[in-house]
């Protein structure tokens, strides 16, 4: 068994065609058919399924792509491993983060990574949280941002920052000449939200729940721009995470701080144990709390704007996340 071998039977399990994955693998169709047959002879049982119909992989086969996987992934740490040993901060990080903090993290991120790793070539993924731990464990991503508490033994986690959620409002609605509210005040109010998948939608079905708020069940949004736009149509409500609110900004909206205790999201960094880029990515977390300290740190100025009333001293009501 090779490792060429099971990166073709990869490629025919993420393709399904068998010409499409020899396209992928830059061979030609009977080398790779020949090769995977040659695995399952070495194995003693099928791992594909072959018919006039298309390809399917037995269970066995099934499982056996699980453990490919892990295993290319653990071939990729090697060579980064000896990359580094050559130049530490050169090669790839491939890093996922999900898509209600993407747009609004990643130009800031990316910027600094940059200049203090000019070497390092960054591959980003943006994806829902289900999406990514499944890339991580897989070896398919180095490290992803999530929103915590993710409860997996085979992942280190730092954490990163944590970030309120605020209440958009349209300018004419009677809440916009608000400073701010209380959490109970949600209550009887309908908030618009975000898709089943999205780790921010069970977040805030936590906080309709802390309020007595419902959801405005003839509408999801796909994405929180689609949210923003919704309240600044004077469509509904609905909640809008701190890095998120800003950006960009909006006349026709107003946003509200919470009173006392203020719903708020967690966020870390995750990679596997055992990584080869385990010190590298202590220092990558290191750069990215300090950016999303900074970020913070300006929408407390923000919070001097007309738009919002000013952030007062309170304790934040961490919510749970269902990646």
């Amino acid at each position: 068994m090779t490792l060429r071998e099971l990166e073709y039977l990869i490629a025919l399990a993420d393709h399904r065609h068998f010409g499409r994955a020899a396209e992928v693998c830059a061979v030609t169709q009977p080398t790779l058919s020949t090769q995977l047959r040659k695995l399952e002879e070495y194995l003693g049982a099928p791992l594909i399924e072959r018919s006039s119909r298309g390809v399917m992989l037995t269970p066995f086969g099934e499982d056996t792509v699980v453990r490919a996987r892990r295993i290319m992934g653990e071939v990729d740490d090697i060579r980064s491993a000896a990359l580094r040993s050559l130049t530490p901060e050169a090669g790839t990080l491939r890093l996922g983060i999900f898509p209600t903090l993407g747009p609004y993290f990643l130009p800031h991120v990316v910027p600094r990574i940059h200049r203090q790793f000019p070497e390092l070539e960054t591959l980003l993924i943006e994806e829902k949280s289900d999406g990514l731990l499944a890339r991580l464990r897989n070896g398919n991503l180095d490290a992803a941002i999530l929103a915590l508490p993710v409860n997996d033994d085979g992942l280190r986690s730092e954490f990163l920052f944590e970030e309120e959620f605020l209440l958009a409002v349209p300018r004419s609605h009677h809440l916009a000449q608000r400073a701010s509210l209380a959490l109970a005040e949600l209550d009887r109010h309908d908030l618009m939200l975000l898709e089943e998948g999205h780790c921010l939608r069970e977040q805030a079905l936590d906080v309709c729940r802390l309020s007595g708020a419902g959801e405005r069940a003839s509408f999801r949004a796909t994405s929180l721009e689609t949210l923003r736009q919704m309240v600044g149509a004077e469509v509904g409500l609905t909640l809008l995470p701190e890095l998120a609110a800003f950006h960009p900004v909006m006349d026709s909206i107003r946003l509200l701080r919470f009173d006392g205790t203020a719903p708020a999201r967690r966020v870390g960094i995750f990679w596997r144990h055992g990584s080869a880029m385990n010190a590298f990515l202590a220092n990558v977390a290191a750069l990215l709390r300090e950016v999303a300290a900074s970020l913070i740190a300006e929408t407390n100025d923000a919070a001097e704007s007309p738009r919002l009333g000013k952030k007062r001293p309170t304790t934040s009501n961490t919510l749970k996340n269902t990646p």
